[in-house]
């Protein structure tokens, strides 16, 4: 199953800047090799649902080392048959813009 997965996580208890945490996350998701784009809320992955699920895994334990408690967010599709989502969905919407 195609999956395309937005998170964010936070660490709680350790500073006012979360980035280090962040980077430590993000970090795991550009060495999946999965498909992927980090914005200034969200990164966001694409592929099949287990091997997105467990790189979020992976990066919500990394953004947590040395926190006590680790917030995320997450929200996901789920479609048969397709690929490069990441882009294919932004560009559906640049097409759009152009005809209003």
């Amino acid at each position: 199953m195609s999956t395309t997965v937005a998170f964010s996580v936070a660490p709680l208890g350790t500073g006012e800047s979360v980035a280090p945490s962040v980077a430590r996350a993000v970090k795991v998701v550009r060495e999946s090799g999965l498909p992927n784009e980090t914005s200034a809320m969200f990164t966001t992955v694409e592929g099949e649902w287990e091997e997105v699920m467990d790189v979020v895994k992976r990066a919500v334990a990394a953004a947590g080392e040395g926190a006590s408690r680790v917030s995320f967010t997450i929200k996901g599709d789920i479609r048969e048959g397709v690929t490069d989502a990441l882009h294919e969905k932004v560009e559906a919407v640049e097409r759009e813009l152009g005809n209003l």
